[in-house]
């Protein structure tokens, strides 16, 4: 299976635009993209950067290896990594452009907002009444500076383009 899987995590790149930045970025796509029904090969729990899917890293991993993908790791300023991510849709393969509207529209994000967005949808689905409140206290380096309300509008925008299954409404 994990072949079948890396071949719908390059269909996901290739509909963001053929090239998603970040590990953390593609996880929050894939989840929302699931999220709205739009993907449902991957499962998702909560770790320290919000929704998270081994079989996506797996997958990410196995395409790489296949060439379904390419995954270019680089070295930050800092001394950490950070991989890019390419893929090009397979000839021939059929187009959902809602699909391909909301994948680029989650990968133009800023990758912090995205991250917020993602953990907030994730913790609603959780049941904590006030989502945004939650991701600011597990998140809070990354929830100053008026970026909960940056999220807030993202996951609106978002709202905005059509779903199978609508985001919840926790904004």
């Amino acid at each position: 299976m994990p072949l079948n899987e890396a071949k719908k995590v390059a269909a996901i790149i290739a509909d963001a635009g053929g090239r998603v930045v970040g590990r953390t970025r593609l996880q929050k796509i894939v989840y929302l993209l699931t999220i709205t029904g739009f993907e449902n090969e991957f499962s998702f729990s909560y770790k320290h950067y919000g929704p998270y899917s081994e079989d996506l890293a797996t997958a990410t991993r196995v395409g790489n290896l296949f060439g379904d993908l390419t995954e270019a790791e680089q070295t930050t300023s800092w001394g950490g990594s950070y991989s890019i991510y390419t893929a090009t849709s397979p000839f021939g393969a059929p187009v959902d452009e809602s699909r391909r509207q909301f994948a680029k529209a989650a990968a133009d994000a800023d990758a912090i907002e995205l991250e917020l967005a993602a953990t907030a949808v994730f913790l609603s689905g959780e049941g904590y009444e006030d989502p945004w409140a939650e991701t600011a206290r597990r998140k809070p380096e990354k929830a100053d500076g008026g970026r909960i309300d940056k999220a807030q509008n993202l996951l609106r925008s978002l709202s905005r383009i059509p779903t199978p299954l609508s985001l919840p409404r926790i904004v």
